[in-house]
């Protein structure tokens, strides 16, 4: 007689500071979910009953505190390799008709709950972790730059970045100024101001690992009232930047499930042309070519007009939306990776991004590409 065990458990993986793990308990399937740290622990618990009531979102049957730290185990969904995330649906050639529907019905979902919740709301009772915070003292932008400098691209343009003010930038023929100390101190007061913010309840980082397929919402320790501009902020530069490129690039075991993201990395991968200075008339010149695969870029058409134009509409009326993205999109930029950690051409390519966007001439429009791609039918 063969003997089942209580208790299966699969293979660890790391997302950021956290560990996921399949099991199996007397045949039923979960996902544990270990954090050391009992705050998050905690923003976790009361994030995901928060959503609860809007959102489709896996049981939360327990949670323990462990030895150094906490153990919660959700009901884990259907998945298989490549298999289960949006992720997979964006690991393709070319759109698919399930991303179409998967993308009709997220933003769909997306545009009742956030117009149904959206108030002004004090940005002491938003979700901070992703802005507010960062920008804090002591918090990731005093972490990765204060008293510290860098050069902008190492054998490329060893110019330290606290220079770039003294060069005019010409990046893709476009002319550009980049401050960069001015760039912290203004992100860090817009972050400071007590001025209310369009909030929303919403996950907060929805990110292609984040949103599972069929339709469901993981991660919830930034789940809340969250800045709408922040919401949208996130998941345009996510889709576009963070999720086929970076990531996978500077986090490669977290998609040890999903392998494919590896074969469409060169699709999303920046190219650099041409880095040089021309000492006589102090300018950087900066070509790339950005690299979207038709997925992403299809993936975000959608979300930019089936939900952030539609929302803006009944919000923001006649607002310039550039002028609402630009600080949640700096913060992502500069907030997520140390810039001073990244590869020269990596760290080139994002300081150029973050010049674009700290441009009066920033389109949302063309800077994410979402253009490039016809627009799915609703």
């Amino acid at each position: 007689m063969t003997i089942r065990p209580v208790l299966r458990v699969g293979p660890v993986r790391r997302f950021t500071r956290n560990l996921l793990c399949p099991a199996d308990l007397l045949g039923r399937p979960l996902l544990l979910k270990y954090t050391r740290d009992a705050a998050e622990a905690r923003s976790e618990i009361r994030g995901h009953g928060r959503l609860a009531a809007r959102y489709r979102v896996p049981a939360l049957y327990t949670h323990l505190r462990v030895p150094g730290g906490h153990l919660l185990a959700y009901e884990r969904l259907p998945s298989a390799t490549d298999q289960g995330l949006l992720l997979d649906l964006l690991n393709a050639n070319e759109p698919s008709s399930d991303l179409h529907t998967y993308m009709d019905q997220l933003t769909a979902a997306y545009r009742e709950i956030i117009l149904a919740t959206a108030g002004r709301a004090d940005p002491a009772h938003v979700v901070r972790k992703l802005y507010w915070d960062r920008a804090a003292p002591g918090g990731r932008l005093d972490t990765y730059y204060t008293g510290k400098d860098f050069p902008i691209a190492d054998g490329l343009i060893d110019v330290p970045v606290s220079r770039l003010a003294t060069y005019t930038l010409n990046i893709n023929g476009g002319r550009h100024h980049l401050e960069w100390g001015a760039v912290l101190r203004w992100l860090r007061a817009r972050f400071t101001t007590p001025e209310p913010v369009w909030a929303a309840l919403t996950q907060g980082d929805p990110t292609d690992v984040n949103l599972a397929h069929p339709l469901a919402w993981f991660d919830y320790d930034t789940a809340g009232m969250n800045a709408i501009a922040g919401e949208f902020a996130n998941f345009l530069w996510y889709t576009s930047a963070l999720g086929g490129w970076l990531v996978p690039t500077y986090n490669p075991a977290a998609f040890a499930d999903h392998p494919a993201t590896f074969t469409h990395l060169p699709a999303n991968t920046p190219e650099l042309r041409r880095a040089e200075i021309d000492h006589t008339t102090s300018t950087i010149h900066i070509d790339y070519l950005p690299h979207l695969s038709a997925p992403r870029r299809a993936a975000v058409a959608a979300y930019w007009i089936q939900l952030v134009k539609r929302v803006a509409d009944r919000l923001w009326p006649g607002t310039d939306l550039a002028d609402l993205l630009r600080p949640y999109l700096a913060m992502r930029i500069l907030g997520v990776y140390n810039l001073a950690d990244l590869a020269p051409e990596d760290r080139l390519v994002l300081l150029a991004r973050l010049a674009e966007a700290m441009s009066p001439a920033f389109d949302p429009t063309t800077y994410f590409r979402p253009l490039e791609s016809p627009c799915p039918a609703s």
